[in-house]
């Protein structure tokens, strides 16, 4: 199913930490390479960013971000927008593992988990409390699909 996303990683000073994510790689569960975020004079130094068009082709993605070889894992910050989001989420480093920030303002609601996983798993959408609008029901944390969707 097409639904588009964008990922940005900052990570202070980990240009070779994820040069190897700049590159095509078969075999990944997620598809596609990250491109270096640019400053207005060349390089910012500190950021990458990539797009995902399909939700199957990212699954895996911050497994695979918590297992590279961060010199301050706690400077980690990965940005994610799925394309009905009505912001960035911010995922960071806690114990080894990326974990999503709460943020003032915002609730991820969740659909109920599909009847098969002939489906990708959804990672919910991220609304803002404060826009005045109709906020969704939330789905009880046990009707929820658990396979991570990034």
């Amino acid at each position: 199913m097409s639904r588009a996303a964008d990922v940005i990683v900052l990570a202070p000073y980990s240009d070779d930490v994820m040069e190897p994510l700049t590159r095509e790689q078969p075999g990944r569960s997620w598809r596609g390479r990250f491109e270096p975020v640019q400053g207005q004079d060349g390089g910012f130094g500190y950021g990458w960013a990539i797009e995902f068009d399909k939700e199957r082709g990212r699954s895996g993605l911050l497994k695979e971000l918590e297992s590279l070889p961060w010199s301050n894992p706690g400077g980690v910050q990965v940005l994610i927008r799925d394309q009905d989001d009505d912001c960035f989420g911010l995922w960071m480093m806690y114990d080894g593992k990326l974990v999503e920030v709460t943020l003032p303002r915002t609730e991820r609601f969740h659909p109920p988990a599909p009847q098969t996983e002939r489906y990708a798993p959804n990672p919910g959408t991220l609304l803002r409390t404060d826009m005045h609008q109709k906020l969704p029901k939330h789905t009880p944390p046990e009707l929820r699909d658990p396979r991570p969707a990034w």
